[in-house]
């Protein structure tokens, strides 16, 4: 049985995230102090102690989630854990797709940082607060989310933004149609919507402002291959070439999150025991909706030591 390290996207943000990390590991604290350095920023600070209205905005939310990520994937180095060796994928939910490619080596950490904060602002700066929504479809499928998508656009932009598991997906786009389409949604097999605290209308149409903005930092900076493919949100398929990975990028910030798909992906191509590497739990309880497929958290001191055995043994 193969293993896929996979790492968390916003959402999974909390203050005091990575403190313990930082406490317990030079390595873990090396990383915050290089995040801290490229971004000209302390963000650890703001990490560990607030105020969370701050740590949720999108351009502090996405470098912190990775740096806990890297944190952590630094420990797990130091304690004889080989990428290569051990994990045939990485993947990562939407922002978590540049903390895959920086645990693997194809971004370094200090240009990752900047991308991420670059990327949070742009998205944020994409849309007018309060012109777009986002919507949990709880019990419809993919199919029915995108009729119930087109039903509810009526000349507005209304997309699947995120296919994260059987029975969840989430809508995205003006916030008109996202209105319309919770009010539609029982007719169309959900069987709960609920509208999301976020701050833009992420993976859909709206967001091409900012996927100009990305197509231009992302040819700015060197992406090598990485030490194991990466599973890409919009194709949840592998790919290791450096230009397909920065065309991939782009395309991600308006496309679609295929995560159901690149979990049945895994599973499909042996990959059955999933590492979630970073802060929270968010993508270990989906991974667990999934059959056969082991996860695990590994975002403590005590889950990397687990880990950390497990792996290098």
């Amino acid at each position: 049985m193969s293993i896929a390290f996979i790492f968390p996207g916003q959402g999974s943000q909390a203050v005091g995230m990575g403190a313990e990390l930082a406490k317990a590991y030079p390595a873990a604290k090396a990383v915050f102090t290089e995040v801290d350095e490229a971004l000209g920023q302390d963000l650890s600070k703001l990490m560990w102690e607030g105020p969370e209205a701050d740590l949720t905005l999108t351009e502090n939310a996405q470098p912190a989630l990775m740096a806990v990520s890297l944190a952590a994937m630094a420990v797990l180095r130091e304690k004889g854990v080989v990428l290569k060796t051990s994990v045939s994928y990485v993947a990562g939910h939407s922002l978590g797709e540049y903390s895959a490619l920086a645990a693997s080596g194809a971004l370094s950490l200090a240009d990752t940082a900047r991308l991420l904060k670059t990327r949070g602002r742009a998205m944020q700066e994409a849309v007018p607060v309060g012109e777009g929504a986002m919507a949990a479809l709880l019990g419809a499928d993919l199919p029915q989310a995108q009729e119930l998508a087109k039903a509810a656009s009526e000349g507005d932009v209304c997309e699947a933004a995120n296919d994260n598991a059987p029975g969840q997906v989430v809508i995205s786009g003006a916030k008109a149609a996202i209105e319309r389409a919770v009010a539609l949604a029982p007719k169309y097999g959900a069987r709960r919507a609920v509208l999301l605290p976020v701050s833009a209308p992420f993976h859909c149409a709206l967001m091409q402002p900012a996927a100009e903005v990305m197509r231009k930092a992302l040819a700015a900076v060197e992406i090598k291959a990485p030490a194991v493919p990466l599973v890409a949100n919009v194709l949840a398929e592998p790919i290791s070439e450096p230009e397909a990975i920065r065309a991939r990028l782009v395309d991600q910030v308006t496309g679609m999150v295929r995560w159901r798909e690149t979990m049945l992906f895994l599973g499909r191509n042996g990959a059955k025991s999933v590492y979630e590497i970073g802060a929270g739990r968010v993508l270990t309880g989906i991974a667990r909706r999934f059959d056969g497929i082991e996860a695990r958290s590994v975002g403590t001191p005590e889950e990397l030591e687990g880990a950390a055995a497990a792996l290098a043994g």
